[in-house]
């Protein structure tokens, strides 16, 4: 007799939640940590060119060489050190977790943050263990220092602004942790394009450390492109897991074009940066909402009615984050992305009418 779900999936992942992905059509969209600017029109017509002549009845390039040297120049990678591209960050994650997923191996990061870390490591069989963050969502360098000699682990991750909360981790707390790392330490910079701080030049002094980045916040969450940096003696093994051809003909056509707009992007990183400092401020005005301070481009926030605010912030067409109940740090917390002008004054105006 065949078996159900019950006797074949795996406990913890019949325990586990799916990702959830809310509806956004026809709302104004300050959820998902999305660049609200689109790409001229002179560059978007230059890609639909490039995208019309684009082999797709053919494979990619399955090292995506030409992007790589891209990517090297756009981000100033020092000589030496290589790259692993993925299917967004998360495929990377996955890599990694896939590669040091020895049985009992253990995945440490800190919390809240961001959510995928802990899902991929119960994916991929792994044990991880969360140190909390201080109660201003400071890192706590000696917790996570004694958590890191307790359990041992693989694979560290800290993000670099932290998502949910925004902001940056004292850089000497993060040298301890990579200090005492018996493993790798992955340092996740998804918004170094807000931050503008980098553990990248750091890379040849520590051999246990990684940096991962991602284009999705900086105008192209479309394509889902990821990139992990590194010591090849480590990356060469990480990639015996990537699956082939994971980088799509089109997504290296389009980020190699891209990235040839360093100027562009900058100009819309520091429009974005504009409106952040202009709605933390509106944020901070407001007698029912506490902002906390950010690097990225998102704001947390939090609010006495949490629930009932998303609730109709969503029922007047504004979409952001509900973080209330997700992590006992988060109670009472929201997250809106930082849009364009147009789109901030209509969340402040919303805002502004849910009932007290």
């Amino acid at each position: 007799m065949a078996k159900g779900p019950e006797e074949i999936i795996r406990d913890e992942i019949r325990a586990l939640a799916a990702y959830h992905v809310p509806v956004s059509e026809g709302m104004v969209k300050l959820d998902a940590m999305e660049n609200p600017y689109p790409l001229p029109r002179p560059v978007r017509e230059r890609i639909a060119t490039l995208v019309a002549g684009a082999e797709i009845n053919r494979y990619p390039d399955a090292g995506a060489a030409r992007l790589k040297l891209r990517l090297q120049e756009a981000l100033e990678i020092p000589e030496g050190l290589e790259l692993l591209l993925g299917n967004g960050s998360d495929e990377i994650i996955q890599m990694l977790m896939l590669a040091v997923a020895r049985p009992g191996a253990t995945v440490l990061g800190v919390e809240p943050a961001f959510v995928m870390f802990r899902l991929i490591a119960s994916f991929c069989g792994l044990r991880f263990v969360g140190v909390p963050l201080r109660p201003d969502f400071s890192l706590d360098a000696e917790r996570t220092v004694a958590a890191i000699e307790q359990h041992q682990p693989a694979l560290v991750f800290i993000a670099y602004p932290n998502n949910p909360t925004g902001n940056l981790f004292d850089a000497a707390a993060i040298d301890r942790v990579i200090a005492a790392a018996p493993g790798l330490v992955v340092i996740d910079e998804a918004y170094h394009a807000f931050a503008e701080r980098t553990y990248i030049h750091t890379l040849r002094e520590n051999v246990n450390l990684l940096v991962m980045r991602t284009l999705s916040k900086s105008g192209f969450a479309g394509l889902r492109l990821g990139l992990l940096v590194g010591a090849g003696t480590w990356l060469a093994h990480v990639d015996k897991v990537r699956l082939p051809y994971n980088v799509g003909v089109l997504t290296q056509l389009v980020a190699e074009e891209a990235l040839q707009h360093p100027a562009l992007l900058d100009e819309q990183a520091s429009a974005i940066k504009s409106e952040r400092a202009r709605l933390y401020a509106a944020l901070e005005r407001e007698s029912r909402t506490t902002p906390f301070p950010s690097d990225a481009n998102f704001i947390l926030f939090k609010t006495a009615a949490a629930q009932s605010t998303f609730d109709a912030l969503k029922g007047r067409g504004v979409l952001i984050k509900n973080l209330h109940g997700s992590h006992p740090a988060l109670e009472g917390c929201l997250r809106v992305t930082v849009g364009r002008p147009d789109e901030n004054d209509r969340f402040l105006e919303a805002l502004r009418e849910v009932p007290a």
